[in-house]
């Protein structure tokens, strides 16, 4: 799990918020987690493939 965390905080620049309220902040979350997820999917289908 903290994996996805450096994952998020370097590559999705999601070291910081740049949203005020929670639900904002909570959106911008599922959205980096939904990015992460579907890179990891294309990355084991391309393992897979080979």
């Amino acid at each position: 799990i903290e994996q996805v965390f450096g994952w998020a905080k370097t590559v999705a620049g999601f070291r910081r918020t740049r949203y005020r309220g929670q639900r904002r902040t909570q959106f911008a979350a599922h959205l980096v987690g939904a990015a992460y997820n579907l890179l990891r999917v294309a990355l084991l289908r391309l393992a897979a493939a080979t």
